[in-house]
């Protein structure tokens, strides 16, 4: 709920880490599975001139209902490197993204709602009151297809830039109890003693690989948070879907309405999408708005450019 090197909260945190916490446990009992585990966030600090800033930060309403605890010398026996101590946020944890894809996708095949198959555009009939593809009928078709977007033929136009990361697995020595979070982040995984390192941001690298300048970072980032050996195991990386500011893009195409993206949730995924999934399905059945800051019109001028180019 507060990133950045200014202490800023996220924004809309209020709502989002709200959302995100009724519904991430409220499908945990639905789908009968353990998935989503909070946990606080230790980040050290860097300088004296950091810890004070945090110190007269702590105090602002913004902030407050957000920080547990401000250590001012080095806390946790000397696992992490914090001569000048470092904050314990609150509303904040560890989504297991595996475990929860795998529970939602046999909670969907109970229902026969779910089928394995890539789209075929051009088998698609597109008319005012429905949509037809093969044996289906629907009154809409909502497309979340991350960067694909590009081969999407009714959204190719809208701004989804790639941005790959990177990660590593490693095993600690020791178990903390809370993720730090300075450079990397160390995340615990569904695996005992294994924890997530990571990310690195390279919108200029496509590969679908990984690559040795993204391990020599993330290890040289580690190796400057933590003291406790480690070992890497594993190293993986993935395309996420980012928009210009940074926000969702949400909303019906400019000339077909029952055509819906839901789409750009960026490195934020886990914490936006139960907020605005939400907020769209009301949207769908006629209550209330999609808001303008994550609105699909903010981008209509783009659609007017690609219609021109395009004749």
């Amino acid at each position: 709920p507060i990133t950045g090197k200014y202490l800023k909260r996220s924004w809309m945190a209020d709502k989002l880490f709200s959302a995100l916490f009724q519904f991430y446990k409220k499908t945990e009992e639905l789908l009968g599975q353990r998935f989503f585990y909070p946990m606080p966030i230790y980040r050290p600090f860097i300088s004296i001139e950091e810890q004070n800033e945090w110190m007269a930060q702590s105090e602002g309403n913004s902030l407050k209902k957000f920080i547990s605890k401000i250590y001012t010398s080095g806390a946790f026996d000397g696992k992490v490197n914090d001569s000048f101590g470092g904050v314990i946020t609150e509303f904040s944890g560890y989504l297991n993204t595996v475990t929860f894809m795998e529970a939602t996708r046999r909670f969907l095949n109970e229902k026969n709602a779910y089928l394995e198959s890539c789209l075929d555009f051009e088998k698609a009939i597109i008319q005012k009151e429905k949509i037809i593809y093969e044996n289906i009928e629907a009154s809409k078709i909502i497309f979340c297809d991350g960067i694909a977007i590009r081969t999407n033929p009714y959204f190719n136009w809208v701004p989804v830039h790639p941005l790959k990361g990177e990660t590593l697995t490693i095993s600690l020595h020791e178990t903390p109890d809370v993720i730090f979070n300075r450079g990397v982040y160390v995340v615990p995984t569904h695996s005992e003693k294994l924890f997530m390192v990571g990310a690195t941001y390279n919108p200029k690298d496509s590969a679908q690989s990984v690559s040795i300048e993204a391990k020599k970072e993330l290890e040289e980032k580690l190796r400057e948070l933590i003291r406790i050996p480690f070992t890497i195991n594993h190293q993986n990386w993935g395309i996420r879907p980012t928009s210009p500011d940074r926000k969702p893009i949400i909303g019906s195409h400019p000339e077909f309405e029952n055509l819906i993206i839901f789409n750009g949730l960026g490195t934020k995924g886990v914490s936006l999408a139960p907020y605005f999934s939400g907020q769209l399905a009301a949207w769908l059945e006629g209550h209330g708005e999609i808001v303008p800051e994550v609105n699909i019109e903010r981008f209509k001028s783009l659609y007017s450019k690609f219609s021109s180019a395009k004749i």
